[in-house]
């Protein structure tokens, strides 16, 4: 039977509306363009994709080549010609023992040595040869502070400086210590004019700078002048410069050994107060043994001379240890191999000495 016309696919019925079936194509008048597809009732349209952004092509090292698509061949690689490199476990290690301050040991344990050596035997053969070595020292310190002073922007005169050395411990070693007060405010006045060449620009840094360096070297230097004057001055030099060496023997012991809490880590940060209660015991051992037996001294001046000098030569120190991190620099210079500079070695010495003179007055009067 066959259905009636409304039924057929595609009549429609009186008074209904022609919709078009989803995806099929809307016939356009002949020269009508195409404006895309037909959008569906009831949906948004879509925007337009953004354009994807242009890469610049990789870059090919110098030494591969680029691989080509599948199936073509490519451009040889060439091969490194260079002789093949030996394992890090194969090199030869030549790397020398240092300590927990990251020093030579062997060369810093000889340069002590030969200091020593140098020291007592001056002390013991003929006690005036030791203002030679002392002199030279004390020199070198000066350039070696000024040229120090010099990487922070500071101009010490360094002619009136090495001048006023000599003429201070000079006049230590002949007027005592007056002339040593003498030959310290000469040598400031001379500093102050003759930095007047050099124009008012930095004018208080660098003059400051020099009376810096006139005090704390050779000033100080010049206390160990006034200690070998006496008749047993050789003793009274020996006992100063032996308890410093027990300070710094006795307080790395200590450190090595117990050191847990650090003493100034922001200034020194291998300094620990376990270090310094080495250093303490150290030079109260060898203070009241020397006092007692060689001046015959009551026992408790050695611990008092002891406990002073320890925490002299701590501060001493850390003084220097402060101006080398102000200035950024690790040591003041390099000629004792393992151990820096003259100044280095002088850190503790220095203020020791105008310590050991004013107690040594006090305990064992000549």
């Amino acid at each position: 039977m066959t259905p009636p016309p409304a039924d057929r696919p595609g009549s429609l019925r009186p008074g209904a509306q022609s919709f078009p079936r989803l995806g099929a194509r809307r016939s356009r008048p002949a020269g009508e363009g195409d404006t895309g597809p037909v959008p569906v009732a009831g949906s948004r349209p879509t925007p337009p994709l953004p354009p994807l952004p242009s890469r610049a092509p990789l870059p090919v090292s110098d030494d591969t080549a680029a691989f080509p698509r599948t199936g073509a061949p490519g451009p040889a690689v060439p091969t490194s010609t260079a002789a093949p490199q030996p394992e890090i476990d194969s090199l030869p290690t030549t790397e020398k023992p240092v300590g927990r301050a990251g020093r030579d040991l062997r060369a810093a344990f000889g340069v002590a040595l030969c200091l020593g050596a140098a020291i007592v035997g001056t002390l013991l053969v003929w006690p005036p040869a030791f203002l030679a070595v002392l002199a030279a020292a004390v020199l070198v310190a000066v350039v070696e502070l000024g040229q120090a002073l010099r990487a922070g922007n500071f101009h010490p005169p360094l002619v009136p400086l090495l001048v006023g050395t000599v003429a201070m411990g000079a006049l230590a070693w002949t007027r005592g210590p007056t002339g040593l007060i003498t030959g310290f405010f000469l040598t400031a006045l001379a500093v102050l004019v003759w930095r007047l060449a050099g124009g008012p620009a930095g004018y208080r840094r660098d003059a400051a700078a020099g009376v810096l360096t006139a005090l704390y070297v050779p000033l100080f230097a010049g206390f160990a002048v006034l200690l070998l004057a006496p008749d047993d001055g050789a003793a009274r030099v020996l006992v100063f410069i032996g308890t410093v060496v027990c300070s710094d023997v006795g307080g790395y012991a200590a450190g090595v050994l117990f050191g847990k809490h650090p003493m100034a880590p922001s200034i020194s940060p291998k300094k620990s107060w376990e270090g310094f209660a080495g250093s303490v015991l150290a030079c109260v051992l060898l203070g009241t043994l020397v006092l007692t037996l060689t001046f015959h001294a009551p026992w408790w001046t050695g611990v008092v001379f002891g406990v002073a000098i320890a925490i002299t030569a701590t501060v001493g120190d850390l003084a220097e240890s402060l101006i080398k991190r102000d200035l950024g620099i690790k040591d003041m210079g390099t000629i004792l191999p393992g151990h820096g500079g003259i100044m280095d070695r002088l850190d503790s010495l220095l203020p020791c000495a105008a310590l050991a003179y004013l107690l040594l007055s006090l305990f064992a009067p000549v």
